[in-house]
């Protein structure tokens, strides 16, 4: 077949390795088919724009850029975070060529990666010191493997969450080789629930912050000072999970009350550990802030290496810490927050004109209200009010939704109530152009 003239351009241009292995996935596609009474078996035309199609769809990366026009800001999924111009241009900038990751450039000798972000997380949180591992599970595992493996950690039932993907606070817990000590109910925790079981050879003290559900009602939980006072008391340090990471005080527009690393430590927590791709806005990586002799000592366990991050993350963490020490700059060039503190007028506005160029295009359209989230396990219970664009191809929404994921680049929707929305919030205006390609392409 490679030697028939439907083939002649293909096998001229593409390595044949590459043409075979094309040829070889169509023919068992056409043969299960086949079998399955679906269908008889193609000319060699046919074949030649199958492998063709075949040799396109292998060349596309898997990894690629979405138009994300949900309304849900850090979608887990398609990668939380999108960064700033300024993360972007400093990772490109050390990509490039050589860098001084784990070079002293000032003593011509050997350095250590893990100076370069820490001044700036000491200068935004107060703490001591600081450390970036690459996520805030790997950073919780790693502080309570230093401060108490082989011991107890007291947590409060009511914390014992899952964090997503199915990962749970016990099962993190038992990784770093410590032993779980439960505490209270779900519902209710006192202070003298720590306190009765401090003989228990416990080493730890750990508060996990609930920010991806929210409890409400008959509750009660012992503050981060009471908690504070309780392991000082005990000579063992307190672990503060605080999660989603907001630098921001007081929270930008919009946003709810959220309990800073800079407030955990001046409260009394002894580490606290955040994540960057959430609320900061940056990279995903966990960061531990607090004690210096705790940070160091987590520094030197040999797990940290296994845990460590590589110089573009560094590079785009470090360009993103450096925005927020201007509040004003950092609110207008971190992309989270300019999408999160979006006012509904300024996404009605740009609802409209999207709206207005599809239905240049054929495509029937209506702007409507909608909520976004800000997602990411991030302030569950925060409602973003802002517009989409309904839309309307002929096709029934189900139809619709899978074609523009099929698109490039692909637009991820919404589905709801039978028509597909395409909410503003999480579009950037650069992306706008491409968004209307994509949906006016469902015409042709």
């Amino acid at each position: 077949m490679l030697s028939s003239a439907a083939f002649a351009a293909l096998v001229s241009t593409v390595p044949r390795s590459r043409v075979v292995a094309a040829l070889q996935a169509v023919q068992d596609d056409v043969r299960g088919r086949i079998l399955a009474g679906e269908g008889d078996v193609p000319d060699e035309a046919w074949y030649a724009e199958a492998v063709e199609a075949e040799l396109a769809r292998r060349a596309t990366l898997s990894l690629r850029r979405v138009i994300n026009a949900t309304g849900v800001v850090l979608h887990t999924n398609l990668g939380r975070a999108p960064l700033a111009t300024e993360a972007i241009d400093a990772m490109v900038s050390v990509a490039s060529g050589y860098s001084n990751l784990e070079y002293d450039i000032a003593e011509g000798r050997r350095g250590s990666r893990y100076v370069h972000c820490e001044s700036l997380l000491c200068e935004l949180t107060g703490a001591e010191s600081a450390l970036v591992v690459n996520n805030n599970a790997a950073a919780l595992v790693l502080a309570l493997s230093t401060v108490a493996s082989g011991r107890g950690v007291i947590v409060s039932r009511g914390e014992l969450v899952e964090i997503g993907g199915g990962f749970r606070v016990p099962e993190i817990v038992e990784r770093s080789g410590a032993r779980l000590v439960e505490v209270g109910t779900t519902n209710r925790t006192r202070a003298d629930d720590y306190e009765r079981v401090l003989r228990r050879d416990v080493a730890a003290l750990l508060k996990v912050h609930r920010s991806n559900f929210h409890m409400s009602g008959f509750t009660e939980e012992a503050s981060l000072a009471e908690l504070a006072r309780i392991a000082g008391a005990a000579g063992i340090p307190l672990v503060h999970d605080l999660g989603s990471g907001l630098l921001l005080e007081p929270p930008p527009r919009g946003l709810a009350e959220e309990l800073t690393p800079r407030r955990a430590l001046a409260e009394g927590a002894d580490v606290v550990s955040f994540s960057g791709d959430k609320l900061l806005g940056g990279p995903q990586v966990g960061i531990l802030v607090g004690r210096a002799g705790l940070i160091d000592a987590m520094r030197r366990n040999p797990l940290c290496r296994a845990l460590r991050v590589d110089k573009l993350t560094l590079a785009a963490l470090g360009a993103t810490l450096a925005l927020y020490r201007d509040p004003a700059v950092a609110q207008e060039r971190i992309p989270v927050l300019r999408m999160i503190t979006a006012a509904p007028d300024e996404l009605r506005q740009r609802a409209a004109a999207v709206a207005a160029q599809l239905a240049a295009c054929g495509i029937t359209t209506y702007v409507v209200p909608t909520e976004g989230a800000v997602g990411g396990g991030a302030l569950p219970e925060l409602r973003l009010p802002g517009f989409a664009v309904a839309i309307d191809a002929g096709l029934p929404a189900a139809e619709t939704e899978a074609r523009l994921r099929a698109g490039m680049p692909p637009v991820v929707a919404l589905v709801r109530d039978g028509r597909v929305l395409l909410d503003v919030r999480t579009v950037r205006p650069d992306e706008e152009v491409a968004l209307v390609e994509a949906v006016c392409a469902l015409r042709e």
